[in-house]
């Protein structure tokens, strides 16, 4: 099974690509999603949708349809949607299907004011309709809606569902096809969720009937009391923490009283379940101190001059080629992605720069690393910061990295995100060297590290993070709290001597490691997997910390999928190798060079 399901993630790449060219070959008619009029006219341009209750029905599920044929396949393709639900009741007859690139989104207050009847995202590309294999099914997105009856979510990496009242049950996959996620956030679930094949997740601040479903790493974080399914590890792979000790949940885009606005919801602490459950909490913002880009108009330097002016930024749908970092200065900028917004690096540049100040957020938006080499793609304040933002944290969410698979060039960087301030949240992030699609190989798509964490008190929710040369993060701040960490560590590795660590005298580079000063680190619930696709070599350790009291580590394994040996330890020379195809090697907790 598993040799056919990473076999089919590189086999399918090319007739992806030929079977998307064939689909967006058909006649304009049937493809040009623009020429159906709505009730209400977008403000946010192209391929940005405002629906109405009043449109209709048919109208809508057309456009819908339209984008479905156009994105369920396009794996690595440049359209972007986002399909907008003013608040009201929807007919029963719209069914919404997010493909590749999707936002979906409710734009009330309260998920209950966005009433639509089905929504789904299936698994029947890759590898043909009888295969259910979500494994490939990113970059997509739903949030702030109520559906009324039972949801499919076969999804994997780079994708979120938030904010949703769902008045059925939830299924996280399609028909125990494999997928690998994935995140569910400040969501209510009147019946029960069903993860069946996933390999891994994280459910953050839910409540729900009933969870079913275990495979490899599953994690709840700050859950209704009485909610997380019963056990832990090594009797089940639950890993359960009782509440979220610092988030903001994810600003979005509403409209209330006639316009437009954007709701930034507040600080909460020791955190248990939905956030909405008495109604928001937070700040409403006006649309009118948001700059609204243009694709194909704007540019770093249009963006910046707006930035510069103490404007808010919404980045609307599309690609945005950037030749010079967007310099995010003042205190509590807000920078919203509305429909998967991608910034590509063109000039060896980071596409992001986020000074040293409070309450920024940074949310919605996919990285792109370009032809030239750049250093970081994202940095987050200066190194050696001393400034305390305890109190008003910057906040980073679904916030995704890629490093080629897309461009018809290699695709080269050092490094994907580095944050050197205190006190940030990160909510949700895949960091991806390519693993398939275009220009994909050791020496092609070039990048030694996914993500370096320099500040201190450092608290991240869902950090996936796959492929990267040497260490797929290394954290140097003390501090840092990790909820949920998966991690694919490279299939492509030529041979043992291209791959060794401390000047070339261990066995690969750990997945996680934690830097040999750190005093004071914690982490709950990591899956780090194996795939020597391409040669016999060792991972000696999956994770490496400095043993001091400080410095804990709660469930961890080490699996190896298939392909060539192995894993020997799990942590520093701890815990026993992953060396045949289906392994599972764990250890439960570790403090001071002392496990169980």
């Amino acid at each position: 099974i598993f040799n056919f399901i990473f076999k089919k993630r590189q086999d399918e790449a090319d007739k992806e690509k030929s079977d998307m060219n064939n689909t967006q070959n058909k006649g304009e008619e049937e493809i040009n999603l623009n020429n159906i009029e709505l009730k209400i006219k977008s403000p946010f341009g192209d391929n940005i949708y405002v629906f109405s209750p009043e449109d209709n029905p048919k109208k809508v599920q057309q456009i819908i349809d339209r984008a479905w044929i156009k994105q369920e396949k396009n794996q690595f393709g440049p359209d972007r949607y986002a399909f907008l639900f003013m608040p009201g009741e929807y007919d029963e007859s719209i069914k919404v299907k997010v493909g590749y690139y999707t936002h979906v989104a409710g734009l009330g207050i309260l998920p209950t004011d966005t009433k639509i009847n089905e929504l789904r995202c299936d698994a029947r590309w890759l590898g043909g309709p009888d295969n259910h294999n979500a494994t490939c099914n990113f970059w997509r997105g739903v949030e702030n809606i109520n559906i009324s009856t039972q949801t499919l979510w076969a999804v994997s990496q780079a994708t979120f569902m938030r904010r949703m009242n769902i008045n059925g049950s939830l299924l996280l996959h399609d028909q125990h096809g494999w997928a690998s996620g994935g995140f569910l956030s400040d969501s209510k679930i009147e019946s029960y969720v069903d993860s069946g094949t996933q390999q891994q997740w994280l459910s953050r601040n839910c409540d729900w009937d009933a969870w079913t479903g275990q495979n490899w790493n599953m994690v709840f974080v700050g859950l209704e009391d009485g909610k997380a399914p019963k056990g832990t590890w090594p009797g089940t792979k639950f890993t359960t923490v009782d509440s979220t000790p610092l988030i903001k949940e994810k600003p979005f885009l509403i409209y209330d009283n006639n316009q437009y606005s954007v709701f930034v919801p507040e600080l909460q602490k020791d955190a248990k379940g939905i956030s909405w459950g008495d109604g928001a909490k937070g700040e409403t913002i006006s649309i009118d101190e948001f700059y609204i880009t243009n694709p194909e108009i704007d540019s770093s330097d249009t963006i910046n001059i707006a930035l510069s002016e103490g404007k808010n930024i919404l980045l609307t749908a599309g690609i945005y080629e950037l030749d010079k970092a967007l310099e995010v200065k003042n205190p509590n900028t807000i920078i919203l992605g509305i429909g998967y917004p991608t910034l590509i690096a063109t000039n060896g540049n980071e596409c992001m720069v986020v000074s040293d100040e409070g309450g920024i957020n940074i949310a919605g938006i996919l990285f792109d690393a370009g032809a030239i080499e750049s250093e970081n793609l994202l940095i987050v304040g200066k190194e050696k910061s001393n400034k305390n933002h305890s109190e008003n944290p910057i906040l980073i969410s679904d916030v995704f990295f890629r490093v080629g698979g897309a461009a018809s060039y290699p695709a080269k960087v050092v490094n994907c995100i580095l944050i050197n301030s205190n006190n940030v949240i990160g909510d949700n992030f895949w960091v991806w060297r390519a693993d398939h699609g275009e220009q994909v190989a050791w020496d092609k798509n070039t990048a030694k590290n996914g993500v370096i964490i320099n500040g201190d008190d450092v608290t991240i929710y869902a950090l996936m993070v796959e492929h990267f040369q040497e260490y797929q993060i290394i954290w140097n701040g003390n501090g840092g709290k990790m909820y949920f960490y998966q991690s694919e560590i490279p299939y492509d590795v030529p041979n043992q001597e291209a791959w060794m660590s401390h000047n070339g005298t261990v066995n690969g580079f750990a997945s996680y490691k934690v830097g040999d000063e750190v005093t004071s680190h914690e982490a709950w619930g990591l899956g780090i997997y194996s795939f020597h696709r391409d040669a016999v070599v060792d991972l000696n350790t999956t994770m490496e910390v400095p043993d001091r009291d400080g410095v804990k580590v709660h469930n961890i394994c080490s699996v190896m999928i298939t392909g060539n040996p192995g894993i020997s330890h799990v942590i520093n020379n701890s815990g026993e190798a992953a060396n045949n195809p289906g392994d599972r090697k764990i250890i439960v907790e570790y403090e001071n060079g002392i496990k169980k």
